[in-house]
């Protein structure tokens, strides 16, 4: 049984967890050569997997990322932990944060080695919420 952990936010969903393996699921009502709104990243033979749907986060990961490995696996843990209690502390404030932008917590354990393709992933996906809906969870978010 795979261990998830799902967070709805605007339009986009995160399971938590390790892969190895990239790919992207293609939305059937689109035409062929655009770009899907979904990026997930899994591995059948592991036990956690990362799926991120958001309008225009499958465009802007290709276009403003540094590459796979220029961020070491502890600084994307240490980003990441920083970023997600403070996006839980606002979930858990909807009459002072926007409901329809924090709906869930999200369970990011900082015991758990979820490798680096999802930390990476989560890294990205937090700068492009950041930037893209003007909000700013705590210390310094790349422009991009």
């Amino acid at each position: 049984m795979k261990n998830s952990v799902y967070l709805l936010a605007v339009f986009f969903c995160i399971i938590i967890g390790c892969t190895t393996s990239k790919s992207t699921i293609a939305d059937k009502n689109k035409p062929t050569g655009a770009i899907s709104d979904t990026v997930r990243i899994a591995n059948d033979k592991l036990e956690y997997e990362v799926l991120i749907i958001d309008p225009g986060f499958s465009r802007w990961i290709v276009t403003n990322t540094y590459p796979r490995g220029f961020y070491s696996q502890s600084y994307l843990e240490s980003k990441n932990q920083t970023w997600v209690s403070e996006y839980n502390s606002r979930a858990l404030q909807p009459m002072r944060y926007g409901p329809n932008l924090y709906e869930m917590t999200i369970n990011y354990d900082s015991n758990v080695d979820y490798g680096y393709e999802v930390n990476y992933l989560i890294y990205n996906y937090m700068v492009y919420f950041q930037n893209t809906y003007q909000q700013k969870l705590f210390g310094h978010v790349p422009l991009r």
